[in-house]
């Protein structure tokens, strides 16, 4: 059972003033908490990967505010933009060829990389406020148990985090659902099943794809 408190407009300045200072806050999701750092900054990047005990080589998944801004990062191939005015905001996140403004540090030993926009009221306004992506990383150590609530991040991390928005409890379930899709050899990799379902999403697709699970 989730419930929800709203952050006050104090809540939010000091969350903003620690991202810009290459800190490290947590934030409600609509499924977990998760963690943002400003994904331009390298020192922040490698502090949230030391901070999860997160391998390099994994890639850190971004919130961006909305589609509008997506659009400085990747290309939007015929598929997502179904996938993305079906589902977004929400639980789906779509891995895209990376551009090369994104830092290398993002994106492990990947090509590419995983963005969402989430429906999570407090997790928008934070994106938006800050105006530019953030990460997504769930607010655990990595291959532990996702979070639900700020308590558990509090008892987790400690004075390790800069900045904690309280949004009560979240829904918890399943995570995100993870999926690639490939235009020109008309496939769709589900990478993870998660909070919508595979076949609501081959739903939307042209049933001319492959899909891949796994």
């Amino acid at each position: 059972m989730s419930f929800s408190i709203q952050p006050s407009d104090h809540d939010f300045a000091k969350a903003l003033a620690a991202l810009k200072e290459g800190g490290i806050v947590a934030y409600p999701t609509e499924t977990f908490y998760g963690l943002a750092v400003d994904p331009s900054n390298d020192r922040a990047i490698a502090s949230l990967y030391e901070l999860k005990k997160r391998e390099g080589r994994k890639a850190l998944s971004l919130l961006v505010p909305n589609l509008e801004y997506l659009s400085g990062f990747v290309s939007l191939c015929p598929s997502y933009k179904k996938l993305i005015y079906a589902f977004w905001p929400g639980p789906l996140t779509l891995i895209f060829p990376v551009l090369t403004n994104v830092s290398a540090k993002l994106c492990g030993d990947r090509k590419d990389i995983a963005i969402r926009v989430s429906s999570n009221t407090i997790a928008q306004r934070l994106c938006t406020s800050w105006g530019r992506a953030i990460t997504a990383t769930s607010a655990n150590i990595s291959g532990e148990p996702a979070l639900v609530s700020a308590d558990e991040v509090k008892s987790l991390w400690g004075n390790n985090i800069d900045y904690i928005l309280d949004g009560g409890v979240t829904p918890g379930g399943c995570a995100s659902t993870i999926v690639r899709c490939n235009d020109s050899k008309r496939e769709c990799h589900f990478i993870r099943e998660g909070a919508i379902c595979c076949e609501a999403i081959i739903n939307i697709l042209p049933s001319n794809y492959t899909i891949c699970k796994g």
